[in-house]
């Protein structure tokens, strides 16, 4: 039987945020991503920062687990 990764196998992923630093919350693919490393999470997100963009996306910021690892990084430039 297929077990869906925890978030202790998965424990990188991405705060999205708008301009102001509040939450915005995505639905579909976009939502709930988690990864199982830095690298991963990475390519990602410069993979969808445009869709993130379109979704009202301005920056995100990177943790593994609870702990914050980078940003806001801004999605612009």
């Amino acid at each position: 039987m297929f077990k869906q990764p925890s978030a202790a196998d998965r424990p990188w992923w991405w705060q999205l945020v708008d301009a102001s630093g509040a939450e915005v919350p995505v639905d579909g693919e976009l939502a709930g991503q988690r990864f199982a490393n830095q690298s991963d999470a990475e390519s990602w997100v410069g993979e969808v920062w445009q869709e993130l963009l379109d979704a009202g996306v301005a920056a995100v910021v990177l943790f593994e687990h609870d702990r914050q690892v980078y940003g806001p990084m801004k999605l612009t430039a």
